[in-house]
């Protein structure tokens, strides 16, 4: 806009631009309800006002001062809320609203609900800016959402503190201990946790494989029906057979269907194969098969800090603060989005996205080759375009504007590469191999050579570049010679019935791995799958959708988690651990509050906001569950004594820490600050 840029603003003759930082207004911690509270005592415990009170951010109120201050003057008509489309960002322009003057309220205020910052697309925004009322429940969402977590934190947290903060400081050896808990962190930390004591009880199990060399050809032997080692029959496949049932029963000197516990097993069918007569190998069955691999889905932020975490080691806030660089400088689209496809109205108009992309060197030809072939065209029809997917926002992609190329760091760069070839690469057909599969027969028993031969590189041309991988899926899928020349060449040629010569026959070892530790892009992924660990099948399908805190929050979420001394990332390998102290919280939590370690209860509120936002759900009904809720488990703790059963299991979790503990965490009570809006 053309005007002066004034003090926290802009004005021109006819509009006015201004900003928040981020959250301007807080929830008021309980001593600002009575001084009496700031004590932590089980005798105030639950806190729940029956009217919560706010207050301005003391580092920011300048601005807030400002933007009350415009929303009110005399001379503004209509008010355009721009802060980011979704739930955060309704509730930070509502929490301003709700304390400036009472007149801005009458005042005509409208939603702009946009998704890049291109002059095209807030254009649009503006144009089609709708009533602010029509976001009433959203509003209500948000408002709820943050006062359960701040009930959550606030009560749990001075209740385990008041309640265990004694035993936990007397283990590490200081004054009283706060416990930090929240509805979505201690979750996190309850999957960190849980993971890392499954590493330690892990027990390495080796087993050995027999593999045979026919004529050149690799093979791995299988005990597969006919094999000697193959024992009982398939049950009968009906509706009442159990899921993950064994459909065969092995040896019990196997482990699993290809090796066997013990090398002497190994050794010993060898010996026997060794006398067949005739020895050598019968080739009993060869197919061949084309195989596709479609481009992968399009990035949404989840998958693309898991990226940036495997290939650049950015952390998730590292990654997320690039993608909203990109986005402010106008280059890609809103980054805090969970969707991973295209909106129709978009995939219309995807071509203006795509021509952009040809002044970018790195994708330029990509783009070119695109427009030339004119397969844009037909993506809406595709499965990368579903209306149906997206709540708030659509993908992450290029916008196609890169006026500011030039200022792009290395970091940002990479970043927006990235986004760039996942984005180019759904309009390119797929990947096809020649998989050939052969099985050799020797003595009875049954060997297995496969190969995976790329005949089509697709769109895997736009995604093979130097530290990017080729896509989901490619690395080793465990088929044995899987990508051998060898093995490819030679199968080729071989036809059912042919013999060929046993040039030996070896064993070789392996051992069981143990789980892997997550690192920070897996684990925002396994945030956001969360539903997976969930039994019940209505709240597993209610937060497939959203996962455990949102796009916007887990990377925050898990950066908490380290600053307070719960959990250990490693900067160089972005793996996440343990600290001392998280893993005596898991075992307080664990005692006394067992929910807040599980997704199931953030599953269950997440329903219920999202039934709020609906309107399905009333304010009312959802405070009521929730004040009862903290009510009784506030209830239960308080007859709990099992301070020294915990002793004994904070000593077991400090055997495995050599260092100091990390310092003790500050009380933890909700988000008082958020993103640049």
């Amino acid at each position: 806009m053309n005007g002066p840029r004034r003090d926290g603003y802009l004005e021109s003759e006819t509009t006015i631009v201004t900003w928040c930082v981020g959250h301007l207004v807080t929830m008021s911690y309980p001593e600002k309800y009575d001084p009496n509270l700031k004590k932590w005592d089980l005798e105030t415990l639950p806190f729940i006002p029956d009217k919560f009170l706010y207050e301005v951010i003391p580092g920011v109120k300048k601005q807030f001062d400002i933007v009350t201050n415009l929303l009110a003057r005399k001379d503004v008509g209509t008010i355009y809320v721009c802060t980011d489309s979704g739930r955060e960002g309704e509730y930070i322009y509502r929490l301003v609203e709700m304390m400036s003057d009472p007149s801005v309220k009458m005042k005509d205020r409208r939603r702009v609900w946009i998704d890049s910052f291109t002059d095209e697309e807030i254009e649009r925004g503006i144009r089609d800016a709708k009533s602010l009322s029509e976001y009433d429940n959203l509003s209500s969402s948000a408002y709820l959402r943050a006062k359960e977590d701040y009930l959550m934190g606030i009560n749990f947290s001075r209740l385990l503190t008041v309640r265990y903060g004694n035993v936990i400081s007397a283990c590490l050896g200081g004054r009283r201990t706060p416990v930090s808990v929240g509805r979505v962190m201690t979750c996190v930390l309850g999957m960190v946790v849980r993971r890392e004591r499954e590493i330690r009880a892990f027990v390495k199990t080796p087993f050995y494989r027999v593999i045979g060399n026919f004529g050149g050809i690799e093979a791995e032997w299988k005990a597969v029906p006919g094999s000697r080692y193959y024992i009982g029959k398939a049950p009968e496949k009906d509706a009442e057979k159990k899921e993950g049932a064994d459909e065969f029963a092995l040896d019990p000197r196997l482990y699993k269907e290809n090796g066997f516990k013990r090398r002497e097993d190994a050794e010993a069918m060898i010996a026997e194969l060794k006398n067949s007569d005739p020895y050598e190998g019968i080739v009993s069955s060869v197919t061949r098969k084309k195989e596709k691999k479609n481009p992968p889905l399009l990035y949404n932020l989840a998958e693309l800090q898991n990226d940036c975490s495997k290939l650049f080691k950015l952390s998730p806030d590292q990654t997320l603060a690039a993608a909203q660089e990109l986005y402010e400088k106008k280059m890609t689209t809103y980054p805090r989005t969970d969707a991973r496809v295209l909106s129709t109205a978009v995939a219309k108009v995807i071509d203006r996205n795509i021509k952009g992309l040809q002044r970018f060197d790195a994708v330029s030809s990509f783009a070119g080759e695109v427009l030339e072939n004119g397969s844009y065209r037909t993506i809406g029809n595709s499965r990368y375009t579903n209306d149906k997917a997206i709540t708030d926002h659509y993908a992450i992609i290029p916008t196609g504007s890169i006026q500011n190329i030039g200022s792009l760091n290395p970091t940002l760069r990479k970043v927006y590469e990235l986004i760039c070839r996942r984005f180019l690469s759904i309009f390119y057909p797929a990947a096809e191999y020649d998989r050939t599969q052969a099985v050799i027969n020797l003595g009875g028993e049954s060997f297995f050579a496969g190969a995976r031969v790329l005949t089509k590189e697709g769109w895997l041309k736009v995604a093979a570049v130097k530290g990017v991988r080729k896509g989901e899926g490619e690395e080793n899928e465990g088929d044995n010679a899987e990508g051998s020349e060898t093995n490819e060449e030679l199968l080729r040629k071989l036809k059912k019935g042919m013999r060929l010569p046993v040039d030996g026959l070896s064993i070789r070892e392996g051992e069981t791995s143990p789980p892997k530790r997550y690192t920070s892009g897996s684990m925002i992924l396994a945030m956001e799958n969360a539903g997976q660990l969930i039994e019940d099948e209505s709240l597993r399908e209610m937060i497939k959708g959203s996962g455990i805190g949102t796009s916007a929050t887990r990377a925050e979420i898990l950066k908490k988690l380290v600053a307070i001394g719960y959990l250990n990332l490693n900067a160089k390998t972005q793996v996440i651990t343990p600290e001392l102290l998280g893993e005596m919280v898991f075992d307080t939590v664990n005692a006394s509050i067992r929910p807040l370690l599980n997704p199931d209860l953030t599953a269950s509120w997440e329903k219920g906001l999202t039934g709020v936002a609906e309107g399905t759900i009333t304010e009312e009904e959802y405070m009521e569950k929730l004040r009862g809720f903290i009510t009784r488990r506030t209830d239960a703790v308080r007859g709990l004594y099992n301070q020294s059963q915990l002793k004994v299991l904070f000593d077991e979790a400090a055997r495995y820490y050599k260092k100091p503990a990390a310092k003790p965490a500050k009380p933890y009570a909700g988000r008082k600050t958020g993103r640049k809006q």
